[in-house]
């Protein structure tokens, strides 16, 4: 008896464009003997199915299970389709129509079929730095809108040659439907220039980029997301010849090297961090490094660590070919420091001209700049410190539909979030909003997400302080629902945001600053959370932080005021390097700011207290970057340490945590010559035993057993790790962050989702 002939109709969602999944329904429904049609929609793909009942249900099993390596099917809705008489299965054009749900792939590697073409001397794109397929190559930082063709992306000035086209409309060719397809003859070129714009006329132009970097010059280079500073790593005056230049003082710079075989000669890499490296997303993953390494001190100066990359792009494999003798180049953002890096050829001449001696670019746009993302293993995961380049825009998916929402992030390392349904979109790295480039960055952002997301959000969720330019970017928006979020809430909530919990939760906030609800500066928070209200029960005492913003950049003033909060003017005869070095009559300065209370802020901040200890200590008194003088005191901490200082708390209105006693033990321990590694280990460990006992005593007050961990000190790998533990061993369920980062890069998911349960705010 013949097996009855159904007719379906498939809509699947998910990144399914541009991955190779139309040729692989194509080819499933062939192999199994059914007709039909696939179509990209501006929803995803639909599919119409017709013969043997069987064989679809064996198609739509397939579908899920053998779905290419790239593609992301979030859901598929089966229905009964009409039959329309198919004489053979097609993939047809693509459908548009008024509703753009499609998820749209991130930017991936280089593929190891295009690799090995991409060497093969046979091959027609032999050294081609364009060489892509369905399954690599980029995809966010080309495409203007969707549905994913050709038209919508950077390659529509490219007219693919018959080739070309041959393999674009071949079914059973690996390159069907990439719509970056291009080759020697029809698609993208390189050309080498030197800063004055004239070109360098050289038959290889990547040679001879790769020996000018082996002679010691600076070369912009033009990649996937923007371009990148590129020197040799071990030659130590063209690295300082780059910090100068771009006027990076001491903060590490990114690495890329060939092969892993290469990168364990300077740095140990376990096996989770080897896939990380080799993963298709290719992000900067901490290495500690090797001790003594061939690599020049100038790239990581005062870090245990290296950011270390493979490459990502074929370029990339034919550069680190050509420069075969060398470990690794340094590739930083192309730009100056504190700016968004440059995309546009003419942008980077202009703004990296007295930075680099030459550059290599390409004539592929780049619509959306997108920086390298950076993780590390923390704690028995992957952390995200920049989720950017190869994540985004893949969303978050939250636990229940939320109203569009767009949510404007904070100030440092700036994020925006865009809500739909059940899904929210993070951003890649906007930067630190404090100048007009970052601002407009941020401005581009937004319309370019709102634009290819189809996102019209109802309301805008933004920080409380009044001087982020997030902040007064959102309050000029108009006809638009208004609702500020606190600094701190946000963290939290975006924390449980990513782990699909509910409140309430006894949430702990860690940074370095986050306006409060009080006008005051906060940061070392315990919040009773949920994702409408929080309740602050504890923090650490209010300290003045003398000169407000100066205050972070030179950690000295947090150390005079912590040891005068302790001391009072006994301070003075303390035997002290942050007394005896100092210029007394500054501190004095510093003391009478205190008590007139002039430009003297207060703060709870645990990354403030951390500065002050590291200045108290004499590791830093000045910084030159965000977080430096709390990262070196943890890169000084003894690992078998296990003593604390004495601790307590006030209770009253909510609990006061007290600073003096830690202060105390430290200043006490300093004069007595303890060794530094050793102080600092006691300091972390302070830190954990108070927060993980105050914890224990909220449960007894609330009942709450679950804790949630956010916020920039999180990035300390000490404080994640034994505090997480502590926590656990005293029975409470523990939740950090793993998707989404822990500093103010991931604060904007936790505004949206306060934003969408409220509906206080002001048009």
């Amino acid at each position: 008896m013949n097996e009855e002939h159904v007719a379906t109709r498939l809509e699947v969602e998910g990144v399914v464009q541009g991955v190779g999944f139309r040729p692989f329904v194509y080819q499933l429904a062939k192999n199994l003997g059914l007709k039909g049609e696939v179509a990209n929609t501006a929803g995803g793909v639909t599919i119409e199915l017709e013969g043997p009942a069987g064989a679809i249900s064996s198609f739509c099993r397939s579908l899920t299970e053998k779905s290419p390596p790239l593609a992301d099917i979030t859901s598929v809705a089966v229905h009964p389709g009409l039959q329309q008489g198919f004489k053979d299965f097609s993939i047809v054009l693509s459908r548009t129509d008024t509703k753009k749900s499609i998820l749209i792939s991130p930017d991936v590697s280089i593929c190891d079929d295009c690799l090995r073409e991409l060497f093969d001397p046979s091959d027609r794109r032999y050294r081609y730095p364009f060489i892509n397929c369905t399954n690599c190559g980029p995809r966010y930082t080309i495409i203007d809108d969707i549905p994913y063709d050709r038209t919508n992306t950077a390659m529509k000035h490219f007219v693919m040659c018959a080739r070309c086209q041959a393999e674009y409309d071949d079914p059973d060719n690996r390159r069907f439907h990439a719509q970056p397809n291009a080759c020697p003859v029809c698609g993208p070129g390189l050309s080498l220039h030197n800063r004055n714009r004239q070109p360098v006329c050289d038959p290889d132009p990547i040679r001879k980029t790769a020996e000018l970097i082996e002679r010691g010059c600076i070369l912009a280079i033009k990649g996937l997301g923007g371009f990148h500073l590129a020197a040799d790593a071990e030659n130590p005056q063209a690295v300082a010849k780059l910090r100068k230049r771009k006027r990076r003082e001491e903060k590490p710079f990114a690495i890329m090297s060939l092969y892993q075989d290469r990168i364990r000669k300077y740095a140990w890499m376990d096996e989770e961090e080897n896939k990380l490296l080799a993963s298709s997303q290719r992000p900067i993953v901490l290495l500690r490094k090797k001790t003594p390494n061939p690599l020049c001190d100038e790239i990581s100066p005062r870090n245990k660590y290296f950011g270390v990359m493979l490459p990502y792009t074929p370029l990339h494999y034919l550069l680190l070919d050509a420069t075969r003798f060398t470990l690794a180049l340094v590739m930083t953002s192309g730009n100056l420091s504190e700016e968004p890096i440059a995309i546009d050829n003419d942008e980077a001449f202009d703004r990296l001209g007295d930075i680099a001696d030459y550059f290599l670019i390409h004539n592929r746009r780049i619509y959306l700049r997108s920086d390298d993302s950076i993780v590390r293993r923390s704690s028995g995961a992957t952390r995200f410190l920049r989720r950017s380049r190869g994540y985004i825009p893949k969303p978050v998916f939250l636990k229940q539909d939320v109203p569009p929402v767009l949510a404007c992030g904070a100030e440092l390392k700036n994020t925006v979030c865009l809500t739909r349904r059940n899904r929210a979109f993070l951003s890649q790295h906007i930067g630190d909003l404090e100048n007009l480039a970052t601002y407009e960055f941020l401005e581009m952002t937004v319309e370019h997400m709102k634009r290819i997301l189809d996102i019209d959000p109802e309301k805008v969720a933004f920080d409380l302080h009044p001087d982020y330019l997030s902040t007064q970017y959102a309050r000029k928006l108009t006809g638009i629902e208004k609702i500020p979020v606190q600094h701190h809430h946000a963290h939290i909530v975006s924390c449980m945001a990513e782990n699909r919990i509910d409140g309430p939760v006894i949430g702990l906030s860690f940074d370095g600053t986050g306006y409060g609800s009080d006008g005051h500066i906060w940061g070392g928070e315990i919040l009773i959370t949920e994702t409408h209200r929080f309740e602050r029960i504890a923090h650490l005492s209010y300290i003045p932080m003398p000169g407000g913003a100066a205050a972070v950049k030179e950690p000295w003033r947090m150390g005079v005021s912590y040891l005068y909060d302790t001391f009072g003017i006994g301070f003075f005869d303390l035997d002290l390097p942050l007394v005896k070095d100092a210029d007394h009559e500054k501190i004095r300065v510093i003391r009478e700011m205190i008590d007139r209370k002039i430009n003297s802020p207060l703060t709870s901040s645990l990354g403030r207290l951390f500065d002050g200890v590291a200045a108290i200590l004499g590791l830093r008194k000045k910084v030159h970057y965000e977080g430096q003088a709390a990262m070196e005191l943890e890169m000084a901490a003894d690992e078998t340490t296990r003593d604390v200082y004495s601790y307590e708390w006030r209770s009253g209105n909510g609990y006061i945590l007290l600073t003096a006693p830690i202060i105390q033990g430290v200043s006490s321990d300093v004069q007595k010559g303890v060794p530094v590694s050793v102080i600092s280990r006691k300091f972390h460990n302070t830190v954990i035993r108070l927060f993980s006992d105050l914890c224990g005593v909220i449960r007894k007050d609330t009942g709450i057993d679950r804790t949630v961990l956010s916020g920039g000190v999180f990035q300390n790998t000490i404080i994640l790790t034994e505090l997480s533990l502590a926590l656990e061993k005293k029975g409470f369920a523990v939740y950090t962050h793993k998707i989404v980062p822990t500093n103010d890069g991931g604060i904007c998911l936790g505004q949206a989702l306060v934003a969408a349960s409220q509906g206080t705010g002001v048009s």
